[in-house]
């Protein structure tokens, strides 16, 4: 019996999928693919490390596996590509980054180096020069590293170092993390209150008009505002005091998006804070055919500064809104809009050279300490101690502020106490908006369908989102969502088993998980007790940070799906996807020790979270993520083989990893610069 049209008799008892399967393999044979590449050593995402070649027809996969088998797909026409005996694997997906700040750019530009005040002020004053903003013009300095600011003589604070760089302008320095800001005394004179008046920053203001947002304002010793300014007290500032510093620019050359992305050998990605003012770049994008990689849209919105004429939250008018948004690109091959993004909390980092220290505002479940610092030698900050918030001093100063507010009565306490008043304030930070907000924001979203992606840094924060998710999940009855979390810096041991039991995406950015004395400094003291500043003081034996910061191999053995978000450009402009791999297996920056090994993964789970498993987080896993037959033709040629780096030993090497070649859609869209 005829069982295919090439003529060939397959036997009865073979079942009739099968014989299906056997039959589209012969066809797809018998017509040459439009590329064929040999010489790889694929790992295709699916178990298979064994194929060393592939082949494509219209823009797919049509064949994966061995040198041998891949002849009968060339044809006359067929173009040929040798791997060169270079490690190949699937087109990677940033599960978490912010596509729209990446592209490459004539800007002031710290890199995230550390500066302290001093060489931080000769930086600015250099952009002065070079950029020559007009008088009264704000001048923005791009990727500015908070964690290592020490002062010095004649620049006792971030606003004295920036008003002696640019007396004529007002100058903001952009955190490179997206929730810090520093700014001159220029710059914090144009804050204006909640009805759109300019009264600036003051200590007089932070009393009044500003009162919700002490805590998010440094200040100095003397109550007033030191530079520093956080979260949401920057906007009265700066409207864009986050992300889309420089949308203009990038509107003007949409195409050093994806650019930037396939040079990382990213081919997939989702735009973790995509907000309605970029959606013009996409569709640029999408009408020049220059939008060489896949990207899903986690939509944001503030419900918080989203409220009816009775103050109570639009919500309504926000579903629509993202509907709206989730329809206008329905039926896109490339694009797509059915996340929604919501902060949980902000961010743990605290400032130890402030006076007094500027906590984090990260939601914990236990107030931070108020550890004293001094200066060592090299003028690093160094705990000497802590303040006992429970004393009858510290309880005397909440019970009556005003009085220990002049610069007097700060003197005398500091002499009679050996600390700053500002100091007996207690604090478990904050979550980003009230509870039932973020509760129902979350369940609003999910009965329309969206999956949530929501940004948790503190314990707290982690157990509120929790609660939102599964709430939110009991009035849909639908637990089959993509829901996701970014970052999880601190999480307790009961919430972690959480995650995995609700099956969530967690996104890490794994090259966080590190030992790095500078910005331990303003996190470590802040959580747990420790004397003095050495990597043994903040990471010994019992360290509670340690013992819950990013929470990696636990969340997946307790069935938390891995994936992997650069969040760029915080850190750095760069998605380094291979720094982030090398770092989720070694924990550890060169040179120093690691940050709790036990929560390393092996190489394989981390190319996984960087392939198949984002694909799965996306609903793209049918169509990228591994390399197999049927799939788009999406894949990277590596300079160096990283599993087998991993394999040996060599992991720390994998950092140093470069991209050759990307293809996307059978087609290549990147090669580096000396061909291999």
């Amino acid at each position: 019996m005829d069982r295919c049209s090439t003529g060939r008799r397959w036997p009865l008892i073979l079942p009739a999928a099968l014989v299906v399967a056997l039959c589209a393999m012969r066809a797809e044979a018998a017509e040459p693919a439009e590329l064929v590449l040999t010489g790889g050593r694929l790992y295709a995402g699916n178990g298979d490390e064994a194929a060393t070649a592939l082949a494509v027809r219209g823009g797919k996969l049509v064949y994966v596996g061995s040198e041998a088998g891949v002849r009968a797909y060339i044809g006359a026409r067929t173009r040929l590509v040798s791997a060169g005996g270079h490690r190949v694997i699937p087109g990677l997906v940033d599960a978490h980054i912010h596509p729209l700040d990446i592209a490459d750019l004539d800007v002031c530009d710290l890199q995230s180096r550390a500066l302290d005040l001093r060489a931080l002020s000769e930086f600015v004053a250099g952009c002065v020069q070079h950029y020559r903003p007009a008088p009264g013009a704000m001048l923005r300095v791009h990727q500015w590293n908070p964690s290592a600011n020490q002062p010095g003589p004649g620049y006792p604070t971030l606003r004295a170092a920036l008003d002696a760089a640019a007396p004529l302008n007002p100058v903001e320095l952009l955190g490179n993390d997206a929730h810090h800001s520093a700014f001159n005394s220029a710059a914090l004179a144009q804050a204006r209150d909640g009805r759109g008046r300019v009264v600036g920053y003051s200590k007089a203001t932070l009393a009044g008009a500003f009162a919700d947002f002490r805590g998010l304002v440094a200040v100095d010793e003397n109550g007033e505002p030191n530079g520093s300014v956080n979260e949401d007290a920057r906007y009265a500032i700066d409207p864009h005091g986050m992300l889309y510093n420089e949308l203009p620019a990038v509107l003007r050359a949409p195409e050093k998006v994806p650019e930037r992305l396939n040079r990382a050998g990213i081919t997939c990605a989702m735009d973790a804070m995509a907000m309605p003012d970029g959606l013009p770049v996409y569709d640029k994008l999408l009408r020049s055919g220059r939008m060489s990689v896949r990207m899903t849209l986690a939509q944001f919105y503030d419900p918080s500064h989203s409220r009816k004429a009775d103050g109570r939250v639009d919500y309504d008018g926000l579903v629509a809104k993202a509907r709206a948004v989730r329809a206008r690109y329905a039926g896109n091959p490339l694009l797509r809009a059915d996340f929604i993004k919501l902060f949980a909390d902000g961010v743990v980092e605290g400032n130890p050279y402030a006076v007094p220290p500027t906590l984090g505002n990260a939601a914990m479940l236990e107030p931070f300490l108020q550890p004293i610092f001094a200066r060592d030698a090299d003028g690093r900050a160094t705990v000497t101690g802590y303040v006992d918030t429970a004393s009858a001093a510290c309880a005397e100063v909440r019970a009556h502020p005003a009085q220990y507010a002049a610069k007097a009565a700060i003197a005398a306490f500091r002499a009679g106490h050996g600390f700053h008043p500002g100091q007996c304030q207690v604090s478990n930070g904050r979550l980003q908006h009230e509870r039932e907000i973020e509760l129902e924001y979350v369940r609003r979203m999910h009965l329309a369908g969206f999956n949530l992606h929501i940004h948790v840094i503190g314990d707290r924060a982690l157990r509120t989102a929790l609660d939102a998710i599964e709430a939110a999940r009991a009035a849909d009855g639908n637990d089959a969502t993509h829901d996701s979390l970014a970052h999880v810096q601190l999480a307790q041991d009961e919430d972690v088993a959480r995650i995995g039991r609700d099956r969530l995406y967690v996104a890490y950015t794994y090259s966080w998980a590190d030992i790095d004395p500078d910005y331990d400094l303003t996190v470590v003291p802040f959580v747990q007790r420790v004397s003095g500043n050495s990597i043994a003081a903040m990471h010994g034996p019992g360290s509670y940070y340690d013992a819950h910061a990013y929470p990696v191999r636990a969340s997946r053995d307790a069935g938390a799906i891995l994936v992997a978000g650069s969040d760029a450009p915080v850190g750095t402009r760069d998605p380094q996807p291979f720094v982030n791999m090398a770092m989720a297996v070694t924990r550890s920056l060169p040179g120093m020790p690691p940050l709790n090994a036990r929560q390393a993964i092996s190489i394989r789970a981390a190319l996984d979270a960087y392939t198949i498993n984002g694909a799965r987080m996306l609903g793209r896993n049918t169509e990228i993520g591994s390399l197999e037959v049927g799939k788009s033709a999406d894949f990277v040629v590596l300079d160096r083989d990283i599993l087998a780096l991993a394999d040996a030993g060599h992991a720390e090497d994998i950092a140093a990893t470069q991209v050759l070649e990307t293809w996307f859609r059978g087609r290549r869209v990147y090669q580096a610069s000396a061909p291999h």
